[in-house]
């Protein structure tokens, strides 16, 4: 099948062993260590600069790459140090993850509330306060009634949850737990546990196995459907009062998932050079899926708000509809990208 031929050089091929497998890796724990020493000196204060928020992301850049490595070629290292790290190194980037994702939701909420009133474009909304406190009052005078009330309603319970992510962020940094994966780490930048044969075995089946893991995830999804724009299937069960998230959500965030293992994979064979454009064009069309509809569903759990006014509820509801729009074209963009590779790779 054509879309087994995911790369135009099989991004498999080559002798590397375990060997490239621990530069890799060490080389992904001491940015680790490094991104740990910055985020400390800066002292982690929400909206407190930029220094912060890159630390903070480069935290969990390396964690995932790190926890990445350590599932596709786990049979090259030596499993029950595997296993008990890579649990919690998914705990240190979920955690560290929530209060940008927080902010960025109500962002791109914000701005399509603008945009659906037909505003030229968002305030600048202040920085937020000390230790994630909410931003002075943005400029609403554009908006509609429901529209003003919708986005308030919004910036309350967003900002709160990521002020609330943020305490739970620095309380982690500061655990015994943390300290606990930070002494893993440190041990791993100068030390990575090979199985005894590691270094004389190769990497690329595994990495193949990677690769074929998220061909098979991309086959099942309905790309036949997501190729052709303003389909609607994203927003089926879209007005469903159950809160749960999106019944056909969840294998686009596991394709989401496969792919990012399939470029660390990548990476570990070689280096930025297997950065593919194509590959990167995929993953953020998946990227903007991921978002949207945790948008969307954001919107739809402020329309369950008690007691909010028509108008409000009504403002909320078409939010919601245009976040799953959001979802709809994300996905035919990514069935566009997806369907370049695979015909430029036969």
């Amino acid at each position: 099948m054509a879309q087994q031929h995911l790369d135009p050089a099989d991004p498999t091929a080559g002798t590397a062993t375990g060997d490239a497998l621990a530069g890799y890796l060490r080389a992904q724990a001491t940015e680790f260590l490094r991104a740990l020493r910055l985020h400390r000196e800066t002292g982690g204060a929400a909206g407190g600069g930029e220094e912060s928020v890159d630390a903070a992301s480069a935290l969990r850049r390396s964690a995932r790459r790190i926890s990445a490595s350590l599932h596709t070629y786990r049979p090259l290292l030596d499993p029950a140090w595997t296993e008990s790290l890579r649990p919690e190194l998914a705990w240190v980037s979920g955690t560290l993850a929530l209060e940008q994702a927080y902010e960025a939701r109500l962002e791109r909420l914000l701005q399509a509330l603008h945009r659906l009133s037909g505003a030229a474009a968002l305030p600048d909304r202040a920085p937020a306060g000390p230790g994630g406190g909410p931003p002075a009052a943005t400029d609403r005078a554009s908006l509609t009634v429901g529209a003003a009330k919708a986005g308030a309603l919004l910036d309350r319970q967003l900002t709160l949850a990521r002020t609330r992510a943020h305490s739970t962020a620095l309380q982690a940094l500061g655990s015994s737990r943390f300290h606990a994966v930070a002494d893993k780490v440190a041990v791993l930048a100068s030390e990575v546990p090979l199985a005894p044969a590691a270094p004389v075995t190769g990497l690329h089946p595994l990495a193949a196995a990677a690769r074929e893991r998220l061909t098979d995830a991309v086959a099942a999804l309905p790309l036949l459907t997501a190729g052709h724009p303003y389909n609607a299937q994203a927003l089926v069960h879209g007005l469903s009062p159950d809160p749960s998230p999106h019944p056909q959500d969840g294998p686009w965030h596991q394709v989401r998932l496969l792919l990012r293992l399939h470029r660390y994979a990548r990476e570990v064979l070689h280096g930025d050079a297997a950065a593919d454009v194509r590959i990167l064009a995929a993953g953020q069309a998946l990227d903007r899926h991921r978002d949207a509809s945790e948008a969307a569903a954001a919107a739809a759990q402020a329309a369950r708000t008690p007691r909010i006014a028509p108008a409000t509820a009504y403002a909320l509801g078409v939010l919601h509809a245009d976040q799953r729009h959001e979802v709809e074209a994300s996905r035919f963009a990514f069935q566009r990208a997806w369907q370049k590779e695979t015909v430029e790779a036969v």
